[in-house]
């Protein structure tokens, strides 16, 4: 059931709050109360002992309570406006893009571009990196010269699940 639950937040905190007619803050923050109301009353069981073992055990650490465990949000991957609050860092030298083997024409063509989100997401290791890319067909994993992007004057920020986050991977900072 908190696979189901998980998928669900996912879907609600990141993409679509409307459905179940959340408002989400211009941080992407959720009020808890008005998120298990409006759960309920869209068929879903979630109680608040549930909602937080799943912001626990989230292998992916895809959500966050607030230190006064009255708001949520996702930690990144949010197709609706939303600011995060994340600070410019510096990325380390090598990151990684998982994704499906039938991508790399175009991605070769014009780099790694957000999709439906709002940042492109890398991963820290080229494990973490196929997984990603195996939810999406044939994985591959291309490596992203990070370093060399930030000398560059390219932004990273790194979302507090450890995901790092950048606008556009153009496609000289690519390879395999």
């Amino acid at each position: 059931m908190t696979k189901e639950i998980s998928k669900f937040l996912s879907y609600v905190l990141r993409h679509a709050p409307e459905t179940i007619g959340l408002k989400l803050d211009a941080s992407g923050w959720a009020d808890v109360a008005e998120l298990l109301a409006k759960a309920k009353k869209a068929g879903k069981r979630l109680d608040l002992d549930t909602l937080r073992t799943v912001v626990a055990e989230n292998d992916k650490q895809r959500f966050a309570l607030s230190d006064d465990g009255r708001r949520i949000r996702a930690a990144q991957g949010h197709s609706v406006a939303v600011d995060l609050g994340h600070t410019a860092s510096e990325p380390p030298p090598l990151l990684y893009h998982g994704t499906a083997s039938r991508n790399l024409d175009a991605i070769f063509a014009e780099g790694l571009k957000p999709g439906r989100r709002q940042q492109v997401h890398l991963s820290l290791d080229p494990d973490t990196a196929r997984r990603v890319g195996e939810r999406h067909g044939k994985p591959t994993v291309l490596t992203v010269d990070a370093g060399r992007m930030h000398a560059d004057g390219f932004q990273f920020v790194r979302a507090d699940n450890g995901v790092w986050l950048t606008d556009h991977v153009p496609p000289g900072y690519l390879g395999f």
